[in-house]
């Protein structure tokens, strides 16, 4: 079972055979998948599964807290099941392709007293970006 499904078990989530559906296509490392991809293999596992109820359930996991709503750029949204263990993004400036990462140190904790203007700083958003190694190769 994924990690992502047992966590939605876990908060005794209603398991339609719809929601599963979407939970496992979004499970994995590195996956950010737009709306639109996750309905494409949801619909291959699950043929009458609608494009709505797939919009429906992803924006039921990001309410939970289950799921990230990546946007790196003015390219469609995507959804990072890795939700729960602190990471920034890695991005190709050509295809667009994305990866976790987890640099060394504390972001937040790097930002100077003389930077933060008051704020209480609570959150960090680190997105780097390059060129992938395919992208290089072309």
């Amino acid at each position: 079972m994924s990690d992502l499904l047992e966590r939605l078990r876990g908060r005794g989530w209603r398991m339609t055979a719809q929601r599963r559906v979407v939970a496992e296509v979004l499970d994995g490392n590195h996956v950010h998948l737009t709306a639109d991809e996750v309905h494409a293999r949801a619909v291959a596992k699950l043929p009458e599964i609608s494009r709505a109820t797939v919009y429906n359930t992803l924006g039921e996991l990001v309410s939970l807290g289950e799921v990230l709503e990546v946007a790196t750029d003015k390219r469609a949204k995507r959804y990072d099941p890795n939700a729960h263990r602190p990471h920034h993004h890695l991005v190709c400036a050509q295809c667009g392709a994305i990866r976790d990462v987890h640099p060394n140190g504390n972001p937040l904790a790097d930002l100077p007293d003389s930077e933060r203007f008051g704020f209480t700083v609570s959150d960090v958003e680190v997105t780097y970006r390059g060129v992938c190694p395919n992208c290089a190769a072309a």
